[in-house]
């Protein structure tokens, strides 16, 4: 669940983010903290809450929206965001068809695509401070439930992690769908569960239920010939993936202990790092680097539901939990834009 949702490059000028926000499962499904090296406290919750479990949530490159992936109609809420929510945005006219399971703005904001349970997989419709008209189906439609989906750094293209053989579609993006890409020759072994793309549009990263896991291709308006597996793969299905904003290392959330593997990443894999000394407490469903790189946050299945930890190259010593936690699982962390 989760997107391409990298915004800079440690010490290229790129601030600390002033947010965290935690999609999860029990009411009120969505809580966002101030964050400065350290959660705050927690914003006041948006009058109209979203209406049931929370599976993704992202917010818009300016800063200005936030948007929600959840279980039942309408399965997408989107708020204005300027230190607090706004008054919910009016609904799309044609709503995604089954559950939201993950939302992602293009990188230019124009555009907010939702991946969901029920077919076409992914709606994606015009953004402009409201819905526009949803965009026509790709004439390939994925081949299940959309897990992930993610926009390439530059825009020219979208992904979505799905169920069902080949498990991972792109198509070109202009405004519309282009024809799907051909499938990479080595597929995902199961389902995706998420999909990012590298900070310079190099790469594609793909999670997947089955080992090894953790998939990474070459991209260059399609895909290349997988990277060798790393060395240490994850410890079962891998449900997140993340690049840091630099391009140098790849996070992947997983079920199964430690629940967060995290690797150098130069063109392959490195050696993994050692494992956080406090490990999040359950599955990871989530998993972003912030925006300078200095930090990484994992939405996790068990209490406190929202594990962040300082970032060099290495886990740093957890942050102090929150005073208010996520009331349920979490299953997506984003972290807001620079100011």
């Amino acid at each position: 669940m989760l997107t391409s949702k990298v915004l800079g490059a440690k010490g290229a000028g790129v601030g600390p983010s002033p947010y965290i926000a935690v999609a999860h499962s029990v009411s009120l499904y969505i809580s966002v903290y101030n964050w400065s090296s350290g959660f705050g406290s927690k914003v006041s919750d948006p009058a109209t809450l979203p209406p049931n479990f929370a599976q993704g949530v992202a917010f818009s490159p300016d800063g200005a929206d936030i948007a929600v992936a959840h279980g039942t109609t309408p399965f997408v809420s989107v708020y204005p965001w300027s230190s607090g929510f706004g008054a919910k945005y009016s609904d799309p006219a044609t709503l995604p068809t089954g559950t939201g399971q993950c939302v992602a703005f293009s990188p230019d904001g124009a555009d907010l695509a939702v991946s969901h349970s029920t077919s076409p997989y992914i709606s994606v419709y015009p953004w402009s401070s409201g819905f526009g008209t949803k965009y026509s189906n790709p004439a390939t439609l994925p081949a299940g439930t959309g897990y992930g989906v993610a926009f390439s750094p530059d825009g020219a293209d979208i992904a979505v992690a799905h169920a069902g053989s080949p498990y991972i579609s792109a198509y070109p993006w202009s405004s519309g769908f282009g024809t799907r890409y051909s499938n990479p020759a080595t597929l995902p072994p199961s389902t995706a569960r998420d999909v990012a793309f590298s900070p310079d549009g190099a790469d594609i990263a793909v999670a997947s239920q089955l080992t090894p896991f953790i998939l990474v291709y070459p991209w260059s308006s399609g895909f290349g010939t997988k990277y060798s597996n790393p060395a240490t793969l994850p410890s079962n299905t891998a449900l997140s993936v993340a690049f840091s904003p630099d391009g140098a290392d790849i996070a992947v959330g997983h079920s199964g202990s430690p629940y967060i593997s995290v690797y150098p990443w130069s063109g392959g894999f490195g050696t993994k790092y050692s494992d956080p000394s406090t490990l999040p407490a359950g599955n990871g469903y989530g998993v972003r680097f912030s925006p300078d790189g200095a930090d990484i946050a994992v939405a996790h299945s068990n209490s406190p539901y929202i594990s962040v930890y300082p970032w060099s190259s290495g886990f740093g010593t957890k942050y102090s939990d929150p005073a208010t936690l996520p009331t349920g699982v979490g299953n997506d962390v984003a972290w807001a834009p620079p100011t």
